[in-house]
């Protein structure tokens, strides 16, 4: 399914749609890219490369005809700008989670006022071309998990995910595929473009991000996912987003928030 939500010369469209938990949009693409903020509760993007994790307060950049799946996980508030891919030359051209900044979230919101047809010159164009604006400088969030192409190697992603808890080394992976240690970190990373502890790792911070938002504890979380305590949990998901994630969730924590 293609769809545009742009009129004739429109550079920028708002909308607002609100998701129960459990709702989803199937594969679909559009003809301009957009910007999905994430208000309340978490939005997982599918593309045949990967999948991006979308946590309250962030949002998801798309280019322009990139087909994409969304399910929602808890009550999500989605505000979403259609853009014209041409209204900036250096916009985005890759799929990617990003900050949103309290200037963006506020522009966001204040463009749900401005009409279509709005004059030129006046404050509706000074407030979508400051839109445009930030739209080329979003902060990029490492919460994509790559999917590889090798047949081999997406049946261990697909374990992978399937047993987060599981102890899994490098080496011994290897031992069992009958090849060196070496060649699958070679081959891992040139087909996900992360080390294989780093992918391990993203796969356990997006399934976190899943738990969490469901309102499960940090300890449970924890557990879950094969770590022994929940401080050594939180220090890895601190190391990653630069806060615990007993305050990824928290609104008054995104203010101090840096990527690790």
């Amino acid at each position: 399914m293609h769809e545009n939500f742009l009129a004739e010369n429109q550079s920028l469209a708002a909308v607002a749609v609100d998701y129960q938990h459990g709702d989803c949009e199937p594969s679909h693409r559009h003809g301009c890219s957009q910007l999905i903020h994430a208000v309340t509760g978490v939005v997982q993007v599918s593309t045949h490369h990967g999948v991006w994790m979308v946590p309250p307060g962030r949002g998801v950049w798309l280019p322009a005809n990139v087909t994409h799946s969304l399910r929602f996980i808890g009550a999500v508030q989605a505000r979403t700008l259609f853009v014209d891919s041409l209204a900036r030359a250096d916009l985005p051209a890759q799929c990617q989670v990003v900050q949103i900044s309290p200037l963006l979230r506020e522009l966001i919101l204040t463009s749900f006022s401005v009409p279509v047809d709005y004059a030129p010159g006046g404050r509706d164009e000074r407030i979508i071309e400051l839109i445009l604006d930030e739209l080329r400088l979003l902060p990029i969030l490492p919460l994509h998990l790559p999917e590889p192409t090798d047949p081999q190697l997406l049946t261990l992603c697909q374990q992978i995910r399937d047993d987060l808890s599981a102890a899994w080394e490098l080496e011994e992976i290897a031992n069992r595929l009958a090849i060196s240690g070496r060649t699958l970190s070679r081959r891992f990373q040139r087909e996900t473009g992360l080390r294989f502890s780093d992918w391990v790792r993203r796969a356990k911070i997006l399934s976190a991000m899943n738990a969490l938002a469901l309102g499960q504890s940090v300890l449970d979380v924890a557990l879950e996912l094969g770590y022994d305590s929940p401080s050594a949990f939180s220090a890895m998901f601190r190391r990653t987003l630069g806060v615990p994630p007993s305050e990824y969730f928290n609104p008054a924590a995104r203010a101090a928030e840096t990527v690790g």
